[in-house]
């Protein structure tokens, strides 16, 4: 099955404008954007037969042909990735049987959580639509409360059935625990991963749906899909040691910038 990755980017964050240029800065003090890191992030996936970076912004467009980046121009209509992610399959033809939206914002994702996605998505016929969740330890449910606590908006989290399908995501912490936990323990609560993987069909469809009220009040795309009845498929990734966290907020850099360090990426 032919898999295409594409990088969504648009300048115009209303949180962060010009997020994608935001430079970060690696162990051993090589600076790259965070557009950049993303791509790169893509091309360490095995099994994909097309890397583009996505947008609508001649800026982001010169930087990611400047590193060696494909780039499709989409329309500044675009609500969000997924319809970015669709508008730009279209321009290419149409033909992949996956396409997968690798946010430009988590330049931490791992090779294996994208290949994971793939497979799940590949063993799953009745999904159009998969996601990776990645399990909390104490550690990341603390980032991710103290984010709530400090009124900043910050990771998604994800609760789904036995079957591993999506019963629903939000930036509120859920499940709720009242449990405190120690750094390394585990946790009921999930972190979701900005990474989709769609079948061409439920993709082409999504931009033709309306907006839905979860949707807009949670800012969360993948809502969409739920809310017009549409499987989504929950696939569980392994951290083996890695530590993961996207920037959606000036106050993420330095803490991503820690966690490379931390963790020897360059």
């Amino acid at each position: 099955m032919s898999v295409l990755i594409a990088i969504p980017a648009r300048y115009a964050s209303t949180r962060y404008p010009g997020k994608p240029l935001v430079p970060l800065t690696g162990a051993s003090g090589q600076s790259q954007t965070l557009i950049e890191r993303s791509w790169r992030a893509a091309k360490a996936v095995s099994g994909v037969d097309k890397v583009v970076v996505a947008t609508d912004d001649d800026r982001i467009r010169e930087a990611a042909e400047a590193f060696g980046a494909e780039v499709v121009m989409t329309s500044e209509s675009c609500a969000n990735g997924t319809e970015r992610c669709a508008e730009a399959h279209a321009a290419l033809g149409g033909d992949f049987d996956i396409v997968v939206n690798l946010q430009g914002d988590a330049p931490l994702t791992p090779h294996w959580f994208v290949e994971d996605l793939v497979t799940g998505l590949r063993n799953a016929p009745e999904a159009g639509v998969a996601t990776p969740v990645l399990r909390c330890d104490g550690t990341a449910l603390s980032g991710l409360l103290n984010d709530r606590k400090e009124g900043r908006v910050g990771g998604t989290t994800a609760v789904f059935a036995q079957d591993n399908s999506a019963m629903y995501f939000s930036k509120e912490v859920i499940p709720f625990t009242s449990k405190t936990y120690d750094d390394a323990d585990g946790t009921p609560v999930f972190h979701h991963v900005g990474v989709y993987a769609y079948r061409p069909e439920a993709l082409a469809a999504y931009p033709t749906w309306e907006t839905g009220p979860l949707e807009t009040l949670e800012g969360l795309e993948q809502l969409r899909f739920m809310e017009n009845g549409r499987k989504v498929l929950c696939v569980e990734v392994a951290a083996k040691g890695r530590q993961f966290w996207e920037l959606n907020n000036p106050e993420d850099v330095p803490k991503i910038q820690a966690m490379m360090a931390e963790m020897n990426l360059d």
